[in-house]
């Protein structure tokens, strides 16, 4: 493969992200590198860099300094290439110029604009980087935990990680202990990477799957080798094609470059486009083969009975990239941290453009929007994805105990809505959603979901039963099987804390934002 982060030669390296996003425009820009390469430029195909707004993006590379440019088309970037060929890498023209170390393996990131925004950790190689290959001196977490494994489990005890996502099977708690229960159950551990995320405001597991395969595949194989596990089975979406080829694509070469104790070869396995289809039990339920999907009943956690009864360690790509990391650079790890180390927050809304931006824990909400040119604090948020709490300040750390004192969800996702959103209204249609999409396993889901969106139908013809709803919302919350039903009640819950006068209003005939209309209730609800 090319040697896509060593530009200490005197060649010019030109490097084009490619995402699922824009991969139509981004590979007639590929092509037309490849047109106008002569021997002394080399062109590379990257990974996604995560900000929608800077892409299709440009990298030319060479000595030390990395020139970006944007809003080019093939002609432009047949221009530039040739020029590239010269030395000369269009400074003038480039959105930004940055120097750094030759040998660089972490994408520069310019002073200014939204790629600027957060702290590329995990994200260091995503749009840098060949997603299908893997360097010849990759170091690797999968050895560091077959070479010393007492220590890196004693010391990521000692970290606290906590998983990240609605997928993962340790959310927000600490995955160590996961590992413990898995290890000390009878029978043979498997090690489940779930990648299938099917809510569309949330690109933060995609991202890794395009961008940076190699590093997800590096945690799973480095769990695997700390629970004593043999089978890794890596579990998509049907629906991302390019997240599959790419983990396809490197699958073999991660497996044999990494020297550990297991001889592993992870399996990949494509699920269904359906968001219950990622919760982590309805995930094992896809994986084992059943058609109809159904949320298991804990305990026993996956950890104790999973995959075929066996015991079963099932993370998202977001924690497994934590995991390698932590293990490779423990010193970004403090363990005083009541949530160490970066969280991916995918933002999207009544933006241009989404992006996915890495923050530090401690770090506000505010500064992911920040990358999407948002200023202030929005008309409202839903902060967690399909079943988010609202809010009407980004003023919250990024860490899970900080989102959950403020009753917010923790999957990664902040949706931006400008003043003409209704509140009622993105209730009314994530209410809709969670009755027409649940599993119909429990009856505080199943049922309370019905009830929950006939009530905020009621609202739009006069009738607003602000405690009944608030109760329903209780039940559903502390009754409900899985997390569908509990999170779908914290959206109502904080929708009517938050947004009160708003749903009183509609109730005696008006919309505040002006968003529901003449169409009242039949568009939102």
């Amino acid at each position: 493969m090319v040697d896509s982060d060593d530009d200490s030669t005197d060649g010019a390296v030109v490097r084009v992200p490619v995402g699922s996003a824009n991969e139509g425009r981004a590979r007639r820009l590929v092509d037309a590198a490849h047109d106008a390469a002569g021997g002394g430029v080399t062109v590379v195909e990257t990974g996604p860099t995560g900000v929608d707004t800077s892409e299709p993006l440009v990298a030319l590379t060479a000595g030390g300094r990395t020139t970006l440019h944007g809003g080019l088309t093939p002609d432009g970037v047949r221009t530039l290439v040739e020029a590239a060929a010269d030395g000369d890498l269009g400074a003038e023209r480039a959105r930004s110029s940055v120097e750094h170390d030759t040998e660089t393996d972490a994408f520069p990131t310019p002073d200014t604009g939204p790629l600027s925004v957060g702290r590329r950790r995990v994200l260091a190689r995503a749009g840098w980087t060949d997603p299908t290959g893997v360097e010849a001196d990759e170091p690797f977490a999968a050895d560091r935990a077959a070479d010393a494994g007492d220590e890196v489990r004693e010391r990521l005890a000692e970290v606290g990680l906590l998983g990240r996502g609605r997928g993962d099977g340790a959310p927000d708690t600490q995955v160590s202990e996961e590992w413990e229960v898995a290890r000390r159950t009878d029978g043979d551990p498997v090690v489940v990477v779930n990648g299938n995320e099917a809510d569309p405001r949330n690109d933060t597991d995609r991202l890794l799957l395009e961008s940076d395969p190699v590093a997800v595949l590096d945690g799973a194989l480095a769990v695997a080798e700390l629970v004593g596990a043999d089978d890794v089975v890596v579990y998509l979406n049907e629906a991302d094609d390019l997240a599959r080829r790419r983990v396809h694509g490197v699958v073999n070469a991660v497996a044999d470059a990494v020297d550990a104790d297991h001889d592993t070869l992870p399996e990949i396995v494509a699920g269904p486009d359906r968001y219950i289809a990622g919760e982590p039990t309805m995930a094992l339920e896809s994986l084992e083969g059943n058609d109809r999907l159904e949320a298991r009943l804990r305990p026993p956690t996956p950890a104790r009975h999973g995959i075929y009864g066996r015991p079963t360690v099932i993370h998202t790509p977001r924690t497994l990239a934590q995991v390698r990391r932590a293990i490779l650079s423990p010193e970004e790890y403090d363990p005083d941290d009541a949530d160490p180390g970066t969280r991916l927050v995918s933002v999207t809304g009544d933006v241009d453009g989404s992006a996915v931006v890495e923050i530090p824990t401690g770090g506000s909400l505010a500064t992911a929007a920040e990358a999407v040119g948002f200023e202030g604090n929005p008309k409202l948020a839903v902060v967690g994805g399909q079943f988010g709490g609202l809010t009407r300040t980004l003023d919250h750390p990024a860490s899970a105990p900080g989102l959950r004192s403020a009753d917010l969800g923790t999957a990664g996702v902040v949706e931006l809505f400008d003043d003409g959103a209704c509140a009622l209204a993105a209730v009314g249609r994530r209410a809709r959603f969670g009755e027409e999409e649940n599993c119909g396993r429990c009856v505080p889901c199943r049922e309370g979901s019905k009830q929950l969106t006939g009530m905020l139908r009621d609202i739009y013809d006069g009738e607003y039963r602000d405690a009944k709803l608030r109760e329903l919302a209780r039940v559903a919350r502390e009754s409900s099987t899985c997390s569908f039903g509990r999170e779908l009640a914290r959206t109502v819950l904080t929708g009517v804390d938050q947004f009160e006068n708003e749903f009183a209003a509609h109730a005696e005939g008006r919309c505040p934002a002006g968003e529901c209309g003449s169409e009242g209730h039949e568009g939102h609800t």
